[in-house]
């Protein structure tokens, strides 16, 4: 495909067919609406389905059959919506199957939500910040490659901003390279008892009576901690001689590049890093990014989320203070007053005192 002109929603719906993708169900919330409605329109052309379930617990047990069968499947919602998916997704981790799920919240309220979970049991997933439509196409890709990998959920986290905001994009497939055969997948081509294949989230193996809950857990901390190890992503500027550093994610992320770049020119040293994996989050990357920084600043649109990965990060080698808040308009959206550049200017010159 040659680069075009399109909508957030748009851009990543066509990723994720880019991807592979043939199966989605969700169900309407704005700003996810947006995505199920490119999805409905874009996989019949793709001989894929989409189903606009009666809820979010239908959509993901839909998407969770669909997976089973070795598809490459995803869902979403709001956070609102995915708070209601949350038994089948701690589930659907522990089952080891690579849903794809688009978080589009209405803000960056749900950042505990994304990277913690509200499930049971010892799970996480994989959480990608996209800046933008153009990463978000490609994180979308990526999405699905991670998914497969290391049999696993990861999530896409973007926002009200990154769906409605246009970009001209090329959505054209990405190869990540080479990835195990799915030879668990449940297809329908081996019948009988002896060749049958089992999907649980509870640990049983076929020919053992029972189950193994202690080498299960410890089976799958295993493969988180390599994930940990192996997946961290983030982009980091200016920081080398850095007085202040910002640490901010997603769209939020675009107006703290902007007023950074901005103060740089005035003489001012100031950094940037943006961790684009929520989870695992980069801490190690932005230990180094801010070893001589006097001040940390933590730029995010709730009340004080992200900030405690930060603060773990640095482990009290600089000051880390909040520079963001509560910031949402009549709708509950999250496109309130922090997301203007001349406000997130503002709020890194106050941090920034007089160190300049």
């Amino acid at each position: 495909m040659t680069r075009a002109l399109l909508e957030g929603s748009e851009a990543i719906a066509r990723a994720a067919l880019a991807a592979g993708c043939r199966f989605f169900a969700g169900y309407p919330m704005t700003p996810f609406t947006e995505l199920l409605e490119h999805f409905a329109a874009l996989l019949p052309e793709r001989g894929g389905v989409c189903i606009n379930a009666e809820s979010e617990l239908e959509a993901i047990g839909m998407a969770w059959g669909a997976l089973a069968t070795g598809a490459r499947a995803a869902t979403g919602s709001t956070g609102q919506g995915i708070a209601l998916m949350q038994e089948s997704l701690s589930e659907i981790t522990r089952a080891e199957l690579p849903l794809v799920l688009f978080h589009m919240a209405r803000g960056q309220f749900d950042y505990y939500q994304a990277t913690r979970g509200g499930g049971h049991g010892d799970y996480r997933h994989v959480v990608l910040a996209p800046i933008d439509v153009r990463e978000a196409v490609e994180l979308t890709q990526l999405a699905f490659h991670l998914a497969d990998r290391w049999r696993n959920p990861v999530q896409i986290y973007g926002d009200f901003l990154l769906v409605h905001t246009s970009e001209s994009v090329d959505v054209g497939p990405l190869d990540f390279g080479p990835l195990p055969a799915k030879d668990w997948a449940v297809d329908g081509s081996l019948g009988g008892s002896g060749r049958s294949r089992n999907l649980n989230p509870i640990g049983m193996r076929k020919g053992v009576k029972g189950i193994e809950p202690q080498s299960f857990w410890q089976r799958l901390a295993d493969k988180h901690e390599a994930i940990a190890r192996e997946e961290q992503r983030f982009a980091a500027s200016d920081c080398e001689d850095a007085d202040l550093v910002v640490v901010a994610f997603g769209s939020l992320a675009r107006f703290a590049r902007n007023a950074v770049r901005e103060l740089r020119a005035e003489g001012a040293r100031v950094g940037l890093f943006r961790p684009i994996t929520l989870w695992p989050f980069p801490a190690e990357a932005l230990a180094r990014a801010a070893a001589g920084a006097r001040r940390i600043a933590v730029l995010e649109q709730n009340a004080g989320q992200m900030i405690d990965d930060v603060r773990l990060a640095v482990l009290g080698a600089a000051p880390v203070e909040a520079i963001g808040g509560i910031s949402s308009d009549e709708a509950g959206f999250g496109v309130g007053d922090i997301y203007s550049p001349a406000d997130v200017r503002r709020r890194v010159e106050h941090s920034l005192g007089g160190m300049r």
